[in-house]
């Protein structure tokens, strides 16, 4: 055991210094990168879906879709007219700093002010690999349950927002809103909650005029 501990080091440190230049390369071009992370299916892609509709003639929005396999996600972000790149992982569970790398060198970042980072659905992986970003955003959803702060404290602790998604089910399921933000802040009590529906549009104009405010 002990001697893979410096390989797992000298990979993580590599990592680290491809997001420092993904880091350099977005603010070259005054492009805000925001790396959204959740469980899957508990709403990535419909959230900035509704970004892109609310900020339309706003922000210019780019977008790198990352999953395992397939580009679902990614055609109906083109779909939009919205510039898109897919990465596929193969099986890895997070998107890294070189995937991330390639992907920028595929985007008009002259034309983009505020760029999407989908990372691959997991609730554990995508916060030890850093990707040049900007600000971390998490996604959590209604139908999962309140008890997802107590169960994964490490994503809740380390993201600059959250957007609690799909209230619009909240009087059909077990969800105690209360405990939920109680949980949230006892892990992180400067991030902003943004408390959503993407089916309604409730609260997204409150969490897209927080994205602007980022930007300027």
């Amino acid at each position: 055991m002990s001697k893979q501990i410096p390989v797992i080091e000298e990979i993580l440190s590599a990592n680290d210094l491809i997001a420092l230049e993904n880091r350099k390369l977005l603010d070259a071009h005054g492009v805000l990168a925001v790396n959204i992370m959740a469980s899957p299916g508990a709403g990535k892609t419909s959230v900035i879906l509704r970004a892109i509709e609310s900020l339309r003639g706003r922000l210019r929005i780019g977008v790198i879709e990352g999953d395992v396999a397939g580009r679902v996600d990614a055609d109906k972000v083109a779909q939009t007219g919205t510039p898109v790149v897919q990465i596929n992982t193969g099986g890895g569970c997070h998107l890294d700093a070189p995937q991330v790398q390639s992907a920028l060198r595929q985007l008009p970042l002259s034309e983009i002010d505020l760029l999407f980072i989908e990372n691959v659905g997991n609730l554990i992986c995508p916060t030890g690999f850093a990707l040049g970003d900007h600000l971390k955003l998490m996604v959590a959803s209604v139908p999962e349950g309140h008890d997802k702060p107590l169960k994964y404290p490490g994503m809740f602790t380390v993201v600059d927002a959250l957007l609690l998604n799909k209230i619009d089910l909240m009087p059909y399921l077990d969800f105690d809103l209360d405990a939920f933000r109680t949980a949230v802040r006892a892990l992180n009590a400067e991030a902003p909650l943004f408390e959503v529906s993407c089916k309604t549009g409730a609260g997204i104009e409150d969490w897209v005029e927080w994205l602007i405010r980022q930007c300027s």
